[in-house]
């Protein structure tokens, strides 16, 4: 597969940009209400977080289905972001998820799948 030319492809310049976000929103939640987004959904609790991710979720799957590659690219930014913002508010480091994906290398998801339903039988 060739390499992608297109200017959104570029490398991300400092590939811990994850990192640093997750460090943003740790600091914003204890950030006055009326000064943080992060701040005004952590007070209003994990129901809301959870569910203005589903809401980033459905919206990153229909401009996924029949938008622009520019709003497919703006929704799963947006997706992630509050995805950061749920795993802060479950105390969920972003290297815990990090190291499940490093775990699940090189299994298929099928297999994946396979030893869930017997870990989850016993």
């Amino acid at each position: 597969m060739p390499p992608c030319v297109r200017p959104d492809c570029r490398p991300v310049a400092d590939p811990r940009i994850l990192s640093r976000l997750e460090a943003a929103i740790a600091r914003r939640r204890a950030a006055d209400d009326a000064q943080s987004y992060v701040a005004a959904l952590h007070r209003r609790g994990l129901p809301v977080i959870a569910r203005k991710l589903g809401e980033e979720a459905v919206e990153t799957v229909v401009a996924a289905l029949s938008g622009s590659h520019e709003e497919t690219v703006g929704e799963a930014a947006d997706l992630i972001f509050h995805l950061l913002i749920l795993l802060s508010a479950r105390e969920v480091p972003f290297d815990a998820v990090l190291n499940e994906l490093a775990r699940r290398e090189g299994v298929s998801g099928l297999e994946e799948k396979a030893m869930r339903s017997e870990r989850d039988a016993d």
